[in-house]
């Protein structure tokens, strides 16, 4: 209910997020960010910059979580230097990107990112450039396909995406200058577009996703214009390359709160361009549905704050698996037997899921590794039970059983008997096999029997 009235909410045409002409300058005496907090690589590559007579502040994400006292990731910056003089300064950089020129600075592992002040295409388009010049082209749709457009410090504070993101620190002065009220939006722990947000999400759809994720990374709330348009253009994701939109999902997904960002993505109707199929599973079987996503999520969540190892392969089987089990269903109903029903559908549907995220096969294939093995968790005759304890997917597999008994499926105790197998010694094992009779053979496997031709005497 909630979510249908936020699609009636009315949509504000025009309205810029506090535009300035000069910016904010907050002095170091009234913000708690210091230069220690910098890493000392993205302080030499902005003092070169100023040595060499550019314009040059650490900008961005790593601005904004050292405000909030969190550990940045990596460290922006942002010149007034053209991609090629940054490159002509710094021996250990290299050009990369077409649709958004940058140069990377390699300092060992560490990379240090070097943007040229961008101004926004619109300012090319006047001069009749947007659609057909290489530095800045638009899709018929508005989506920003090129965006390299140079301009000044003022016109690239202008067209980030929101203004928390707009906030430039100046190593030197201790300065931090903030062209679109992004300081206010930190206090009110806000996420604002800065412009209209229509436009900017028009221009890259992408920025729905990115809101969300800010919003579930820093606990705060998206404000209410940058809000409203988002149900009703959701659908502009289903354009988006497969491939970005695989990169978007590991950060929105994979960045420990994903709990609370799939929650958000559902919300604004965003999950289903990512995941049509599940998203219909949902609608169908809503209570399983939710209770295992939001446990695999949660899982994921757990793991990523104690340090442990993760794997897309695994989120990915989970977020799937309810969209797995109508298909086998309705390939069983058309006589097809289980274990190739379920092979089937299996390859169906992540063909069908790499048209919107591209997974590559090197998570795909450990995904229908973990589905396949379910089936064969329930077959424990003989020596099959030992067998499958050494398979390399074992865990993965025993791992998301009892994932999906969490979400309440009915395995009649299998995650329980195989917790005790793997607990218990020998012996005990094969009085376990034993005292299974019939039901350790699970579901019988079909086979295709050739039809043999009788002999001949020229056979013989």
């Amino acid at each position: 209910m909630i979510r249908k009235l936020l699609k009636k909410l009315p949509t504000p045409f025009g309205r810029a997020a506090h535009r300035r002409t000069t910016p904010s300058v907050i002095p170091a005496s009234q913000h708690n960010l210091r230069r220690e907090r910098i890493s000392k690589n993205a302080v030499n590559v902005v003092e070169r910059l100023q040595q060499a007579g550019y314009q040059a502040f650490v900008v961005g994400g790593c601005v904004r979580d050292s405000l909030l006292d969190m550990t940045p990731k990596d460290f922006d910056v942002a010149t007034s230097a053209t991609p090629e003089q940054v490159r002509a300064t710094f021996r250990n950089a290299r050009l990369i990107g077409r649709r958004f020129k940058l140069v990377h600075v390699h300092f060992g592992r560490e990379i240090i990112e070097v943007a040229t002040f961008r101004a926004s295409h619109a300012d090319d388009a006047e001069t009749g450039l947007a659609q057909g010049d290489e530095k800045s082209r638009q899709s018929e749709s508005g989506r920003l396909l090129r965006d390299n457009v140079y301009g000044s410090f003022e016109d690239d504070a202008q067209r980030r995406d929101f203004t928390i993101n707009a906030l430039y620190y100046d190593v030197s002065s201790g300065h931090i200058h903030d062209y679109a009220n992004g300081m206010h939006d930190i206090r009110e722990r806000q996420i604002r577009l800065i412009g209209d947000p229509q436009q900017r999400y028009q221009e890259d759809p992408v920025r729905m996703l990115r809101a969300v994720r800010f919003a579930a990374k820093l606990d705060f709330e998206i404000e209410q214009h940058s809000a409203a348009p988002i149900p009703d253009m959701a659908d502009l994701l289903f354009d988006i390359p497969a491939a970005r939109l695989f990169d978007e999902s590991l950060k929105l997904l994979m960045s420990g709160q994903g709990v609370k960002t799939f929650d958000l993505l559902h919300y604004y109707y965003l999950f289903e361009p990512l995941f049509p199929a599940t998203e219909e599973a949902i609608e169908q079987n809503p209570d399983y549905s939710l209770a295992l996503i939001r446990q695999a999520l949660a899982n994921t969540d757990d793991r990523i704050r104690e340090g442990r190892p993760v794997t897309p392969a695994f989120l990915f089987a989970a977020l799937l698996w309810p969209a797995l089990a109508p298909r086998i269903k309705a390939l069983e109903d058309q006589g097809v037997p289980t274990i190739p029903a379920q092979q089937q559908a299996a390859q169906d549907l992540i063909t069908e899921q790499c048209q919107h995220i591209a997974i590559p096969k090197r998570f795909s294939v450990p995904l229908r590794e973990i589905w396949d093995m379910q089936p064969r968790l329930e077959r424990r005759s003989g020596r099959r039970a030992d067998q499958l304890l050494e398979h390399p997917r074992f865990r993965a597999a025993y791992d998301f059983l009892l994932l999906r008994e969490s979400a309440g499926e009915d395995t009649e105790g299998l995650g329980r008997w195989w917790t005790r197998y793997q607990e218990v010694g020998e012996d005990q094992r094969r009085k376990m096999i034993a005292e299974l009779g019939d039901k350790a053979t699970g579901p019988k496997r079909s086979r295709n029997k050739r039809k043999r031709k009788p002999r001949t005497a020229a056979d013989s």
